[in-house]
């Protein structure tokens, strides 16, 4: 009989993955489903770093690249780590890897042991729990509901901390909330971890440029802890590469020493093209970014909008991402058909399948009764998609 090991055994699918391959299977089908699932630009990529892989190609970058990347990338992210950060790093403290998701589950399987616990606040991204998992942790939840911004406090921070907590993985600005700590909220949690030595800071900052206040905040920022931060940030969003798979760790020289040691085993380097793309978009020209940034802001203001027109929808305003997150608890128990809602994956599912707008259930993000939607889409199809859902969702008893 075939029987995969227990590490697998215990991972759950990826529900956005999951939505959006449903998706897809409707398209098929000849239904016109638009399609608020996906986590990612619907831009392309801007031609000076398609240019710059064109290049790479051209001067033959066909060759195995050194494990934690090519120094022209690692010098490029240290120089932009100064320059946007203020923050000082070396090109041995920069590991690159095929996309953000792997620096995360590099830094988790190199830190993290049987038993370790990793603090996850929650509305989370859907892959922290289950990397937590695979590199055999527990996951303690921390909940922050829409009351609060979907933010944690120094207060709920300090309560989730015993002797065996290893890491705190912090997502700012959020996926999938689009909450985005300020300093004075970083600095709060900051000064709660450093009374903790043993403790790891995992700042997921993938969404930094994609930012509706003042600069993006880093928690690495805070001296008190700085030596126990690792910043993990990519090309994908801001530059609208997602399949290019270029993310990276800045982190202190024993983690990325592992990391290295780690990949150098399972992955080897990331694309030696895309990485030539990635040290063009650090090293060029700056525009493309800002023009993403207000587009996804005029989408955003859009979009709460709508949202907020929606009977029994609550809806805050995101300061980052491009994801709105509603509380949807008023349909959870409604029926259809004689089917009951029983959660927000349920109500996604309905959506999709009678409204045709793809979604995702919060249920995968640990808020059952939240809906993720993502503005990654044109006004028209923002528009009428707000339309079926509002109309869909009367249908409810």
């Amino acid at each position: 009989m075939s029987q995969v090991s227990d590490r697998l055994a215990s991972l759950s699918p990826s529900e956005t993955l999951a939505m959006s391959q449903k998706s897809n299977e409707l398209k098929a089908q000849g239904i016109d489903v638009i399609n608020l699932s996906v986590g990612e630009p619907d831009f392309f990529t801007p031609d000076h770093i398609k240019e710059a892989a064109k290049r790479a190609i051209e001067e033959n970058y066909s060759f195995y690249a050194p494990v934690p990347g090519y120094p022209g990338l690692r010098n490029a992210i240290v120089a932009k780590l100064k320059k946007e950060n203020n923050l000082d790093y070396k090109a041995d403290q920069i590991v690159c890897s095929n996309g953000a998701k792997q620096s995360v589950c590099n830094v988790l399987i190199s830190i993290i042991g049987p038993g370790d616990e990793v603090i996850v606040p929650a509305p989370y991204w859907v892959s922290y729990v289950e990397m937590v998992k695979l590199a055999e942790g527990k996951n303690v939840i921390v909940t922050a509901g829409i009351e609060q911004d979907f933010k944690i406090t120094p207060a709920q921070l300090e309560a989730a901390i015993t002797p065996k907590t290893k890491a705190l993985i912090l997502c700012s600005p959020s996926n999938p909330t689009g909450s985005v700590y300020s300093k004075e909220e970083l600095k709060g949690l900051a000064d709660v971890i450093a009374k903790h030595p043993n403790i790891i800071v995992i700042a997921d900052e993938i969404y930094e440029h994609i930012n509706y206040v003042a600069k993006h905040e880093s928690i690495a920022q805070f001296e008190n802890i700085r030596d126990r931060v690792v910043i993990v940030n990519g090309v994908s969003k801001c530059y609208a590469m997602t399949g290019w798979r270029i993310g990276w760790i800045a982190a202190p020289k024993w983690i990325a020493d592992a990391c290295n040691k780690l990949q150098g085993q399972y992955t080897s380097a990331p694309n030696s093209v895309a990485q030539k793309a990635a040290e063009a978009a650090y090293t060029g020209d700056q525009t493309c970014v800002e023009t993403m940034r207000k587009a996804f802001e005029r989408r955003k203001n859009l979009i709460v909008k709508l949202a907020r027109e929606i009977p029994g929808f609550k809806v805050n305003d995101p300061q980052g991402a491009f994801y709105i997150f509603p509380d949807c608890s008023v349909y959870i128990g409604k029926t259809y058909n004689g089917q009951k809602i029983e959660n927000s994956a349920d109500l996604a599912m309905f959506l999709l399948e009678v409204g045709h707008v793809a979604s995702v259930g919060g249920l995968a993000f640990g808020a059952p009764n939240c809906v993720r939607f993502s503005y990654a889409a044109s006004d028209d199809d923002l528009i009428e998609a707000m339309k079926r859902v509002k109309e869909t969702l009367t249908k409810l008893a």
